[in-house]
């Protein structure tokens, strides 16, 4: 699902041990627990987060509905909107949840030790396994709106967590001389924004606004790929996905400029 920021942080940090007793954490959502009682509120919660995605496999995001998720587990309707109030507040917590588990899937193909270009194309490969495994929650990211839905303000640093991997390759390409610079173009006005640089590799001499357009180009496009692969757009078309994604994504690396 196409999605306009921004969205909201929804993470699990674990519990906190202080006097053998359970500290609480509050996050969108979620809270780490105490007592029995929350304990047991935090575990119905989850089951209703789980059973919605799968709701989302036999419905889609569009139709998610809290009375069938309530059905599906036994539940009264009005039990189960004590823990999640509305449709909107369980489409928030898929789509965070959705872009974390991404956004860890990109953390972990990402390897310090590789060259920048050899290290990008394993980010976008990371990404591109992530959404292979995941097609539902794929669509509900990258897919059509959900009508009706606006995600919330705080969800923004959920929905970055997989490109600041990205950048992260970005800007030690630009601090290790290993990105590849271009003459300035004559008159040309700055176009990414500034609350996305620190994302797209922080401050260096290197990262100009044209290095940051190239930067945004590459990713999208690399998303792009994935998606059209996802919804059917490459059947017929190439012979070998696995190879003509690597093949693409590291020209894409070319783009932004990393070296190999």
């Amino acid at each position: 699902m196409h999605w306009s920021l921004p969205r909201a942080l929804f993470s699990f940090d674990g519990l906190r041990v202080k006097n053998t007793a359970l500290v609480g954490e509050h996050r969108y959502g979620c809270r780490v627990v105490s007592t029995a009682r929350e304990r047991a509120r935090e575990a119905l919660t989850a089951d209703i987060v789980a059973t919605a995605r799968g709701q989302l496999a036999e419905v889609g995001a569009a139709a998610l509905s809290l009375r069938a998720v309530a059905r599906e587990l036994g539940l009264a309707s009005s039990a189960v909107y004590r823990y999640v109030p509305s449709r909107d507040d369980l489409l928030t917590r898929l789509l965070v949840a959705a872009y974390e588990s991404l956004g860890a899937a990109a953390e972990d193909a990402d390897d310090a030790a590789l060259a920048p270009r050899e290290r990008w194309v394993a980010v976008c490969r990371g990404v591109r396994t992530w959404g292979l495994a995941h097609p539902h929650e794929w669509a509900l990211l990258y897919g059509s709106p959900v009508p009706g839905y606006a995600a919330p303000q705080d969800t923004v640093v959920a929905a970055g967590r997989s490109a600041a991997v990205f950048g992260g390759v970005l800007g030690d390409a630009a601090r290790t001389g290993r990105l590849a610079g271009r003459p300035p173009v004559p008159g040309r006005a700055d176009l990414v924004g500034p609350a996305v640089v620190p994302v797209l590799g922080g401050e260096h001499p290197a990262l100009d606004d044209d290095a940051r357009s190239r930067a945004v180009l590459a990713w999208s496009s690399a998303l792009g790929l994935v998606s059209f692969e996802l919804f059917g757009q490459l059947v017929g078309v190439v012979t070998d996905r696995d190879a003509f994604f690597a093949e693409q994504v590291g020209r894409l690396a070319d783009v932004v400029g990393l070296q190999g």
